[in-house]
């Protein structure tokens, strides 16, 4: 467990002082910061866009780990990567050609991520694998923070634990959603090595970041 990667969801931070909550992750020890993009249509919600990200660029020199829950993606992928974004992980649904939305994203100097819904079945994964640095297994339906972690997603992480090692490239296997100290056992158990967390993360304010990030780590 020494290896595992918490790249905390802003999702849950105070928007409000969003900069201040980046600094706080930093200093507490996150080693990415996750950033939940949504756009009301592909997902029933809405939270940033690129001004945001490029807004917060300057709190931390941490990686920023995007999350495209917009749908058409690809005319945005210019501009996140413009904002600061490091990595930018996509679902398979968010476009016509998932292939060449990847393409784009390594193209534009930016590590590509795929990303499956609890409803998206593994085997989408395995067309592009050769094309990602990242694949992220959602453990909730995306839209919303705070919600339960779907069990049955744990033969996904396990499935994709598998393919990663086939390919013998450094893909980082990451789970996001419902990780609490139960779960986070459960999913690095099944072969996941970084952890999107946003209520566990952010409970108790910004002095309980570091002891919060601690636990998840195991």
């Amino acid at each position: 467990m020494g290896n595992i990667r918490i790249s905390p969801s802003i999702l849950s931070a105070d928007f409000a002082c969003l900069g201040a909550e980046i600094e706080a992750l930093d200093a507490a020890g996150a080693d990415m910061i996750h950033v939940d993009v949504m756009d009301g249509h592909f997902v029933p919600n809405i939270t940033l866009g690129p001004p945001i990200v490029k807004a917060l660029r300057s709190h931390t020199q941490k990686p920023f780990d995007v999350h495209l829950m917009i749908a058409p993606v690809d005319p945005y992928l210019e501009a996140f990567a413009a904002a600061g974004a490091d990595g930018i992980t996509v679902h398979p649904e968010a476009g016509p050609h998932i292939h060449s939305t990847l393409q784009k994203i390594r193209s534009l100097g930016k590590k590509p991520g795929i990303v499956l819904n609890p409803g998206t079945p593994i085997d989408h994964i395995d067309p592009v694998l050769d094309l990602v640095d990242l694949v992220l297994i959602m453990t909730v339906n995306p839209g919303f923070g705070g919600q339960s972690f779907i069990v049955s997603q744990l033969k996904k992480i396990e499935a994709a634990a598998e393919r990663i090692a086939k390919t013998g490239r450094a893909i980082a296997l990451e789970v996001d959603g419902g990780i609490n100290k139960t779960t986070v056992k459960q999913v690095i158990s099944a072969g996941a090595d970084t952890i999107v967390a946003g209520t566990a993360v952010f409970r108790g304010g910004a002095t309980c970041y570091a002891s919060n990030i601690t636990a998840l780590r195991g």
